[in-house]
């Protein structure tokens, strides 16, 4: 049950109702901004075994050897925690939920000039929540726009079943799942600022170009959270939070999803 007032307005939760997302601006502050550039420039040159592996001598080739992406950061640093749970982002998603959230993942991309992008693709494939859906939280730690390798949505597929997907492009997305929108649909560019946080729907479709700036990374703090009633997530993402920081331990969905359970996910998303 959702205690907290609701600090989005009616035209804001139509915005995600009906396209499947919604553009918060200015979620964080400079000063949270700031905190997380500091902690994620210390990160990026070190090796966590499990979670951040660089090749820190990498002077060329895929830029993505030398700035992988952090996987559950939460899980070694108190930082990266603390955003997870970041009072502003979780007010948000106690109102597009109509309940409170769990913290399931964590995530930081670096995306540096020149990176492969990610291929579209549906979350829910991954940590299959149920019954209800996960919802992403994707801060914009960078501007991100069409030049940077910003985010790509396809409005109005957050109802769109989850689907087996295709072998993507490899030389453009370091991801090898691909998911082709319905024949209707258009992915477009979410351009965002510095701070600004997009929440979308589980089933939506989207993901990302290469970054083809010459000197701009395109960094993001990305979170993906359940509904408090769901029951099951796939095994990768337990244990999950509350907003209090306590653990949280759902039942591993055993459901095979779209493709059955003999296909394999190959890496977790």
């Amino acid at each position: 049950m959702q205690t907290n007032p609701q600090v989005l307005t009616e035209e804001q939760l139509r915005m995600f109702e009906t396209e499947g997302y919604l553009i918060v601006k200015g979620l964080f502050q400079p000063e949270e901004l700031r905190d997380i550039d500091a902690t994620f420039e210390e990160i990026g040159n070190t090796v966590v075994h499990g979670h951040f592996e660089p090749v820190l001598d990498q002077e060329a080739g895929d830029p993505l050897k030398r700035y992988p992406r952090v996987m559950h950061p939460h899980r070694f640093n108190a930082t990266a925690k603390k955003y997870m749970l970041h009072k502003p982002v979780m007010d948000v998603l106690a109102d597009l939920y109509g309940e409170e959230a769990l913290a399931a993942q964590s995530m930081f991309y670096y995306k540096p000039p020149g990176s492969r992008g990610q291929a579209l693709h549906q979350d829910n494939f991954y940590l299959q929540v149920e019954p209800g859906n996960c919802i992403a939280a994707w801060t914009a730690i960078d501007p991100a726009d069409e030049e940077n390798g910003g985010m790509l949505i396809v409005p109005k597929t957050s109802d769109y079943a989850l689907v087996c997907p295709e072998e993507a492009d490899s030389s453009e997305s370091f991801t090898t799942h691909l998911v082709k929108p319905p024949k209707d649909r258009k992915a477009v560019p979410a351009i965002m600022d510095r701070g600004d946080v997009l929440f979308f729907n589980g089933n939506l479709i989207h993901g990302s170009y290469r970054n083809k700036s010459q000197n701009r990374f395109r960094r993001a703090f990305i979170c993906h959270y359940a509904n408090a009633s769901a029951t099951q997530i796939s095994s990768f993402y337990r244990p999950l939070f509350r907003r209090d920081g306590s653990e949280v331990d759902l039942d591993v969905n055993p459901d095979g999803g779209p493709c059955g359970i003999e296909f394999g996910t190959a890496y977790p998303h």
